[in-house]
């Protein structure tokens, strides 16, 4: 009888034992899940942030070729007015000539 109080009393303490070592094997596991989602957070927005930044880069692209081509244009158009001026002032010179 007395072996078998002792044998009770140790499975007793093995059950609580086991519970208290399943309470804390659930709670590793869900701080481990709840890392991961925080992880697959940071990469979806560290992904995004990257989308982002190349879309900012073509849009200034953009504008920077928008900008050469506009200042090509006012050149082209003082290169032309340039020449134009040129062969005002020529036909002015051979008019007063004559």
């Amino acid at each position: 009888m007395k072996y078998l109080i002792l044998m009770t009393l140790a499975a007793f303490t093995l059950v609580g034992c086991d519970k208290e070592k399943a309470a804390i094997e659930d709670q590793k596991d869900a701080t481990k899940a709840a890392i991961d989602n925080r992880k697959d957070a940071v990469n979806a927005a560290a992904k995004e942030a990257k989308k982002q930044t190349e879309v900012d880069a073509e849009i200034e692209k953009a504008r920077i070729d928008a900008e050469k081509a506009a200042a090509q244009a006012r050149l082209d158009a003082e290169k032309k007015a340039a020449e134009a001026r040129a062969q005002f002032e020529k036909a002015k010179v051979d008019a007063e000539k004559k």
